[in-house]
């Protein structure tokens, strides 16, 4: 039997993926954690009382586009690694662009506000804790996410781990809005992104050993 017939048996019963499978089965695992995350956030942390007030105003918004256009760029990349195929993550630097974004806003309110105020709006009264409850809120993300990875097979375990870190934290920053009452772009930009940077420095640490498969 030669190579060619050999490889054309193996695959004679193989059933046909579906095209989308790999997304759909990552978008499962942060679905599931998300869930998780959102549940400790109502109950151990507790919704603002005042959000349907705070969702008319343009600090929610501002946060929320930050964290969701980031944690949909952290996808897009975690996908992508899940499978033993080559990545140029050059083709990612999008990903960047809501960092950026939101700095500019960050400049624009500093620049607006007079010196003596810089920093309340950076520190604000949640500093010392918001990277933490980030941190700690993305467990539950990153835990469906390296369940979606069982069955999907990344090389650069690394990277993947970091990926997913970063998709883990920003989701979870996404829903600690839910609860945060702080408002400036500054505060957002250094803390939130704290909380979420290192979200994907533990997943970055410990991907090659949880995703080895």
């Amino acid at each position: 039997m030669n190579t060619d017939h050999l490889i054309e048996q193996l695959a004679r019963d193989v059933p046909p993926v579906r095209r989308r499978s790999r997304t759909m089965r990552v978008a499962a695992g942060l679905a599931a954690g998300g869930i998780v995350t959102l549940v400790v956030v109502a109950l151990a942390l507790g919704i603002r009382p005042d959000l349907h007030i705070a969702m008319r105003g343009y600090p929610f918004w501002m946060k929320w586009a930050y964290t969701v256009s980031l944690g949909v760029g952290a996808m897009v990349v975690t996908a992508r690694l899940a499978r033993p195929e080559p990545v140029r993550l050059a083709r990612f630097w999008p990903i960047t662009l809501p960092f950026l974004l939101l700095a500019v806003l960050g400049a624009i309110e500093l620049a607006q506000a007079p010196i003596q105020h810089w920093p309340a709006m950076w520190l604000s009264r949640t500093w010392k804790v918001c990277p933490l409850l980030v941190l700690g809120l993305s467990a539950p993300i990153f835990i469906g996410l390296l369940w979606s990875f069982r069955r999907l097979a990344p090389t650069r375990l690394r990277l993947a781990g970091a990926a997913a870190g970063l998709t883990s934290g920003a989701w979870a920053a996404a829903l600690y809005c839910l609860h945060c009452p702080e408002v400036s772009a500054i505060f957002v930009l250094t803390w939130y992104t704290l909380g979420i940077v290192l979200a994907a420095a533990l997943g970055a640490l410990i991907g090659p050993r949880l995703l080895r498969w």
